[in-house]
């Protein structure tokens, strides 16, 4: 399970590369294993599982030529990582009716979340309405380069389509082998779920890992998980282990990254050097 984890991420490292230098970052495969092992790393420590991108960002403007070409990279790969878990919701509530289930129960469930998704995305809009002038307004010159740079860099990523679906894809099939190595220690645990079930509740409980609430989303998305299995008959208890035992893999993964992206860092300051 651990080795599948770590390919995946593997592979994650490419596909964040390639969104990145797509919108100018010039990035070596080296500095980007950093970054991204780095962010797993430090996902392990801060609030919510974005908070990683604030190591990953750390790296990956001081080495960059163009730093607001990192930003927006990242913010793109975020981006299609969202719309990547967004697409596995979908499929899942597709072929929800397939499943013998209280309909009632799954309409609850999904009025819930669908509401729970709809406040939380208004009250982030609220928010950056009321700061609107904060933020933008009174800037300095400078300050309206960097914006100018950071539109430059979305327009540069923005005409590659075929990175963006590419990346997408990566994003999907990188997904997709996360859910079914839960899945996975879920059987090991003792609960049998239909992949439909997991392909519905999997993707959302990791979205609400994003709240930050608690280090990596830890703990919260256990919760979610447990909500979101409930109408499918999955006992509690056992959704609760299921998430503990991957939320190890997890762990162990975040600290073998890190120790990889200190080896790469110490390689690369010795090849500047030389």
């Amino acid at each position: 399970m651990l080795l599948g984890y770590l390919l995946a991420h593997c592979v994650g490292v490419a596909k964040w590369r390639m969104v990145v230098n797509a919108a100018g970052a010039e990035l070596d495969f080296a500095t980007s294993a950093q970054c991204y092992f780095g962010g797993l790393f430090g996902t392990l420590f801060l609030p919510s599982i974005v908070g990683g991108d604030v190591v990953r960002l750390a790296v990956g403007l001081q080495r960059s030529p163009r730093p607001a070409a990192v930003l927006t990279g990242n913010l793109v790969d975020r981006f299609l990582d969202v719309t990547a878990q967004a697409g596995l919701v979908l499929l899942g509530l597709l072929l929800i009716p397939e499943l013998e289930l209280a309909p009632e129960n799954v309409e609850d469930t999904v009025q819930n979340v669908l509401l729970g998704a709809a406040c939380g995305l208004i009250a982030l809009l609220g928010l950056l309405f009321l700061l609107r002038k904060r933020i933008l307004g009174g800037r300095s010159v400078r300050f309206r380069r960097r914006l100018a740079r950071q539109r430059h860099a979305l327009r540069a990523v923005s005409n590659r389509p075929h990175v963006l679906a590419l990346g997408w894809l990566l994003g999907t099939c990188i997904q997709l082998v996360f859910l079914m190595l839960t899945a996975r220690l879920a059987v090991y645990c003792g609960l049998t779920l239909q992949l439909r079930a997991w392909l519905f509740a999997w993707p959302l409980a990791k979205l609400a890992a994003v709240l930050p609430l608690t280090q990596g989303g830890i703990g919260v998305r256990e919760a979610a998980l447990v909500a979101l299995l409930s109408p499918f008959g999955a006992p509690g208890h056992l959704v609760l282990a299921a998430g503990l035992v991957w939320e190890g893999v997890v762990i162990a993964g975040g600290l073998i990254a890190g120790a990889a992206a200190l080896v790469l860092r110490r390689r690369v300051a010795r090849a500047s050097i030389a």
